[in-house]
């Protein structure tokens, strides 16, 4: 579930759990109270109807899993908003008349009208429970994700260190490699220069003895 919905559905049960309270106390009033307590009442229909139609766009663009249950939550939903509007329109239409019939019929009917009140109260009260517990475990599971990737990060910078000091290590083995393969080179050069003279010293020292060699014969 996104957080979004969640915020959206929050929203919806404190408009509709305080919706459920001001029904209850409407019913025992009458005259200029009880049109104030229908309009505000009205006023927070408006408002949670639009929070419902924010939630099934927000399902929607859920996966279809999750946007089966959360449809499926959101009907749910919509049948406690009509039984506050029909509660509504009760309180609406009723005059003096209708109270009267309504005490003379007995405390009955009018206990089981604040019984009904009082378990959907309870009903919402319950679900901005378990919504709020859902809010709780996703702040949870964002700050140990949270957690995890700025471990994840503090891996990732102490190996990007090591790889550039293996970075700086190869390049200062690459440049005593580079010298030394110069040092091999002027010391190929010098050997064989060396040779050169050496051979030189031979051939002259050669030349020299036959040199020697057929004075001495010759005379």
């Amino acid at each position: 579930m996104s957080q979004v919905f969640e915020g959206y559905e929050r929203q919806y049960c404190e408009i509709s759990a305080n919706l459920s309270r001001i029904s209850s106390s409407a019913t025992v009033l009458d005259g200029e109270q009880k049109k104030q307590k229908v309009s505000e009442i009205a006023g927070g229909l408006e408002e949670a109807d639009a929070l419902l139609r924010k939630m099934d766009l927000e399902a929607r663009s859920m996966p279809p899993g999750t946007k089966a249950s959360l449809l499926a939550k959101i009907r749910e939903y919509r049948n406690d908003l009509n039984s506050l509007k029909t509660e509504m329109n009760r309180l609406k239409s009723g005059n003096l008349a209708a109270r009267d019939d309504l005490f003379d019929s007995g405390k009955a009917d009018a206990n089981q009208v604040l019984a009904d009140q009082r378990a959907r109260l309870m009903m919402t009260t319950e679900r901005l429970n378990k919504s709020t517990d859902g809010i709780k475990d996703s702040r949870k599971t964002m700050l140990e994700t949270e957690e995890l990737g700025v471990s994840i990060l503090h891996d990732l910078h102490q190996q990007r260190q090591s790889l550039l000091h293996a970075n700086n290590t190869l390049h200062a083995v690459d440049d005593t490699i580079g010298r030394s393969k110069k040092l091999l080179t002027s010391m190929s050069r010098r050997m064989n220069r060396n040779k050169w003279i050496l051979g030189s010293i031979v051939a002259i020292l050669v030349l020299a003895i036959i040199l020697i060699l057929y004075y001495k014969l010759t005379r």
